[in-house]
């Protein structure tokens, strides 16, 4: 399949975030966008952000507790 160049103006602040992305996942900017694009066209970004907010609901005392942990008085102790 051929390639298209694309243009598009982003915030420096999105350019460079997105840079640094690629990077860490060893892909060129253009691989990291179409792969971004993929994601979101066959739903898999959806589904991704779906079960995650699934998780969160199950386990909000999880998190309601290690939180309340953290913010406890210096010198108090957990039972």
């Amino acid at each position: 399949m051929g390639k298209t160049q694309l243009g598009a103006r982003v915030d420096e602040d999105v350019a460079e975030l997105a840079k640094k992305r690629a990077a860490d996942l060893g892909l060129s900017i253009g691989d990291y966008l179409a792969r971004l694009v993929q994601d979101d066209a066959s739903g898999l970004r959806a589904r991704a952000v779906d079960v995650a907010a699934r998780f969160l609901v199950e386990h909000q005392s999880v998190f309601d507790e290690a939180e309340g942990a953290q913010q406890a008085p210096p010198g108090a102790c957990a039972a």
